[in-house]
């Protein structure tokens, strides 16, 4: 998992470099749990069980939502590069 999250974060900041010049702004936003579909979805009977535990303490996506809107509500001068969200609860 951490080499997949180096790599968009690698390939973020390489999209941000490309496209500043444009006035564009990126951000990766890495979320933890929040409340989706995803649980129902899985059928392999022993990593449902563990997805169901973990998203228990997930965070609803209406604020995860509000995360989104506070990164592209920034005046033009602000880029917030990066954002690590997730449940108070939930580990690294």
């Amino acid at each position: 998992m951490a080499a997949y999250k180096t790599a968009v974060l690698v390939i973020s900041e390489g999209l941000r470099q490309e496209v500043k010049p444009y006035n564009i702004r990126t951000t990766m936003i890495s979320p933890g749990a929040v409340d989706t579909e995803l649980p129902s979805s899985i059928t392999e009977p022993d990593i449902a069980e563990n997805v169901r535990k973990l998203y228990e303490m997930a965070i609803p996506a209406d604020s995860f939502a509000r995360t989104v809107a506070f990164a592209i509500s920034q005046p033009d001068n602000v880029d917030i590069n990066e954002i690590l969200f997730q449940p108070t609860s939930q580990e690294l």
